[in-house]
């Protein structure tokens, strides 16, 4: 150790004490204690001892409760406990064993057997302490590393997110919008028994990261197409709804480079797939009805025209909250899941929260 260990010295015998000091400072800092009541008290104050050497059999409080006293408490636990007694029976050993001591020397004090004894397990002490010390290090390079790695995360699927929108003058800040509606249904959501095996909290962090991938297929559609003014025709529209196929090819095609198959952006691809399926399988690309439909797709799609009802369009005025609300929920069971459709009644104004913090300006 860099610095002289300090060492304990809890007996009731002064003899004891007198000869344990004389052979332990010379190496160590050692300080003392003439009962258990003290010993704590000692431990409590300032930087804990390195070490403690215990007698067992003291008045009121014997070096068994004394040990376990210390091991029940977070900072004293790890502190190396050596007996000191003349109790020689098997059960006795065990009974200190079991309470967590680390070794046992019997009286009389054999001095070559006291110092090699506290010599080794002082330096088994600053092994443990320095493995502990290098987890420690190592967990916080973990726990930053994932943070980052999140945060990258997070950063890509905006990014993404942002590109298609960008294209798309009229959508302001509709990716905060939906990503935070999305979030607030899949919470609200979380304890019902349809959906609780889903909506794990990580699951609910990912639908977060991934909602802004929903639109992302914009960037396939032509201009002509995407910012056209007036209404689309047949031809028009059919292009415009493959914005989906866009959308999920694009990201299909970024997972190839990760390994996991249930990576961060595989509900990205979902969402920008599926989120135009309707429950009454009247939506598109592929005419799913029902449960058949991701939740992911689900909750975006009431999102999205949560969102788009009360946004500003060419083609209409922003509607209000409470007009919103009433087609959401006119449309049950034919565009939307009932069981989502109800988890948004429930935390309306919550959305309406959510739009007034993220409006976009005039």
């Amino acid at each position: 150790m860099s610095e002289k260990a300090t060492i304990l010295i809890v007996d009731d015998t002064p003899d004891n004490i007198s000869l344990l000091n004389g052979l332990l400072k010379e190496t160590y800092k050692t300080k003392v204690a003439n009962t258990g009541e003290k010993a704590l008290k000692v431990v409590s104050m300032g930087s804990p001892p390195d070490l403690i050497l215990l007698d067992i059999m003291m008045p009121e409080m014997d070096g068994y409760e004394v040990c376990q006293r210390l091991k029940e408490s977070e900072s004293t636990r790890e502190i190396p406990v050596i007996f000191l007694t003349a109790k020689t029976q098997v059960e006795d050993e065990q009974k200190g064993f079991d309470l967590g001591a680390v070794d046992y020397i019997h009286k009389p004090i054999s001095p070559p057997i006291l110092l090699a004894r506290v010599r080794t397990h002082l330096k088994l002490k600053e092994a443990n302490d320095f493995l502990r010390d290098q987890n420690q290090i190592l967990e916080d390079k973990v726990e930053l590393r994932t943070k980052q790695i999140g945060q990258l995360q997070n950063v890509t699927m905006i990014a993404m997110g942002a590109m298609a929108e960008s294209r798309d003058p009229e959508t302001g800040n509709h990716i905060r919008r939906t990503q935070h509606f999305v979030k607030l249904l899949a919470s609200h959501l979380k304890n019902h028994p349809k959906f609780r095996n889903y909506l794990t909290p990580d699951r609910i962090e990912l639908l977060y990261k991934s909602s802004p991938l929903h639109d992302i297929g914009k960037v396939g559609v032509p201009d002509q197409i995407l910012l056209k003014p007036g209404r689309l025709t047949d031809e028009e529209f059919a292009e415009m709804k493959r914005h989906t196929v866009y959308g999920r090819n694009a990201i299909k095609a970024a997972e190839k480079h990760l390994d996991d198959p249930d990576n961060f952006l595989s509900i990205g691809r979902e969402i920008a797939y599926y989120h135009h399926e309707k429950w009454d399988g009247a939506g598109y690309m592929e005419g799913l009805a029902g449960e058949d439909i991701p939740i992911s797709a689900r909750l975006m799609a009431l999102a999205d025209v949560y969102d788009a009802l009360i946004s500003k369009r060419v083609y209409k005025p922003p509607f209000p909250h409470e007009k919103a609300s009433d087609i959401i929920k006119e449309s049950a069971g034919a565009h939307f899941d009932p069981d989502i459709v109800n988890a948004f009644i429930e935390i309306s104004d919550k959305f309406n929260e959510v739009a007034k913090t993220f409006a976009d300006p005039d």
